[in-house]
């Protein structure tokens, strides 16, 4: 029997939630030599254990192994193998959500099966914060569940509330509210909403199940959260005021390799961080796009990429594409059908200006990649100036961890919370526009690019804060003889408090135990 202390992780089946996940079991199982079980749907464990095999430059995870959770689509109205939110549209998001509770028996058999095997519960199971069912389910069995929200303190914390209160609507007179958890003074404005929790009821099919499952989620034993302690010193205090349990600061989980670069020697090293990151295969190679940048001046590119789940309008399309022309800077665009179309489907030059492509290719000022690019290998290269961004935590770290700003244009989820923060408290973004019916010209496309990759003015100011954040994230997850960063710092208080509840409860059994038997 395995005497070795096991922990359970319960990811939700999107990407931008099973990297992040994978990277904690990572972190955990390295720093403490626990057994991680990753439990999820068949096609995740595969999407997860490709990513793992194109780390060439990982240690062995033997000590990380996946539980294959059984998951019929078919009986959820939802498309055949449709085990993740890729690729599929945000109405069917909502049935997907509740299908995920599908999950719920499949994972009480793990953990009886756990206890079974090794005499006792797991340490702990970690799920995610959408998966609220899973506190009741881990008391069950003897142990406790600890949230993860893979986004940062402020969006969690904005969306959560949000979610639960409603708050927008009993703003009957102004298209700005307050929401519970934030001081008296600040205010969101329903276009940061996506269209479902602006009309949201209480009764709808997104309402019925977030606010079910953040509910339990907040009953938690604690919170993880990736981001880290010094870059939002706001949003940790509102959200552990708000959550009355111990939130921890864990992040950025990201891979070390980029951390420990300086923004300069990824453009000739060869190396590729987009290896170590995840199981996509790029529609161009790391080595192309480093050779495309090094071609280019220091801080003059703008990097674009709407992330894995988002794509954008027709008409913003066009206009983006004006923008970028008539302002003469260089860019990296990762271009997916716009809304309407097949995101699975070929690109086509119809939907861009006629000949774009081609008049940026001769004059190698814009790089066009299908589908997916090697963000981080872009991001940390010299020549990386500003990224374009949905603003999702993991573009928001990786872009932050190399000291690049941001030009926001939030799509759904949290990302117009992340978006307000970034501005409002950290001052490294200006945003361009919200949502994929945002409406955009290319004369202001044009405008708020020469206005960010300004040398001086606001540009040169964004700049140097981004820079701020970076070196605070690096040392966040500094773990020396003669230094420990508040990240390394806050991984070690989590598990001390993991270990202190289980051991409680062991000697309040034994105590029960003796009881019993007199």
């Amino acid at each position: 029997m395995d005497s070795r202390e096991h922990i359970v992780m319960l990811p939700f089946m999107a990407h931008g939630h099973l990297i992040p996940f994978l990277a904690l079991a990572r972190q955990i199982q390295q720093r403490t030599g626990f057994i991680i079980t990753i439990a999820t749907t068949k096609l995740n464990i595969q999407y997860l254990c490709s990513s793992i095999s194109t780390d060439s430059n990982s240690q062995p995870l033997s000590n990380i192994r996946f539980a294959e959770l059984p998951f019929n689509t078919t009986d959820h109205d939802l498309p055949p193998n449709t085990e993740n939110t890729e690729y599929l549209s945000p109405s069917s998001i909502g049935n997907f959500l509740h299908a995920s509770l599908s999950l719920k028996d499949p994972l009480l058999q793990l953990l009886n099966d756990i206890v079974h095997q090794e005499g006792k519960p797991p340490l702990c199971l970690i799920s995610d914060e959408l998966f609220g069912w899973a506190t009741e389910l881990a008391k069950s069995v003897g142990t406790v569940n600890v949230a993860f929200t893979t986004t940062g303190a402020y969006g969690t914390l904005a969306y959560v509330s949000i979610w639960l209160n409603l708050p927008h609507r009993y703003s009957t007179d102004s298209e700005e509210f307050k929401v519970p958890g934030f001081p008296e003074s600040y205010r969101f404005h329903r276009s940061q909403l996506n269209p479902y929790v602006r009309d949201a009821d209480g009764t709808d099919i997104w309402s019925t199940y977030l606010q079910a499952q953040l509910s339990q989620s907040i009953e938690s034993f604690g919170w993880l959260c990736n981001s880290v302690e010094e870059i939002e010193p706001l949003g940790f205090d509102l959200l552990r005021k708000y959550l009355r349990v111990p939130v921890w600061s864990i992040g950025p989980l990201i891979p070390l390799a980029a951390l420990k670069n300086t923004s300069s020697s990824n453009s000739t090293s060869g190396f590729s961080f987009f290896k170590q990151h995840t199981a996509k295969k790029p529609g161009l190679t790391p080595e192309k796009c480093i050779e495309w940048l090094d071609l280019q001046g220091p801080d003059s590119v703008l990097y674009i990429s709407f992330g894995s789940q988002n794509t954008i309008g027709l008409s913003q399309m066009m206009e983006l594409a004006i923008g970028l022309e008539d302002s003469g800077v260089s860019f990296i665009w990762v271009i997916r059908p716009p809304t309407g179309f097949d995101l699975k489907s070929e690109f086509k030059a119809e939907w861009l200006p006629e000949g774009f492509e081609e008049r940026m290719k001769q004059s190698k000022r814009g790089l066009l990649v299908r589908n997916w690019a090697p963000q981080l290998d872009i991001l940390s290269h010299k020549s990386t100036g500003a990224f374009l961004s949905h603003c999702g935590w993991n573009s928001v770290l990786e872009s932050l961890s190399q000291g690049v700003p941001i030009l926001g244009w939030p799509m759904a989820t949290e990302q117009a919370y992340n978006s307000k923060m970034l501005m409002e408290e950290m001052g490294v973004s200006v945003e361009l526009t919200r949502g994929s019916q945002g409406v955009i010209v290319g004369k202001e496309v044009k405008r708020i690019i020469e206005l960010v990759l300004d040398k001086e003015g606001k540009g040169k100011d964004m700049r140097n804060k981004a820079v701020e954040v970076e070196k605070k994230l690096r040392e966040a997850v500094r773990d020396e003889t003669d230094y420990m960063g508040s990240s390394v710092k806050a991984m070690d208080d989590f598990m001390r408090s993991i270990l202190y509840k289980s051991t409680q409860e062991q000697a309040e059994s034994i105590e029960v135990q003796k009881f019993m038997g007199n």
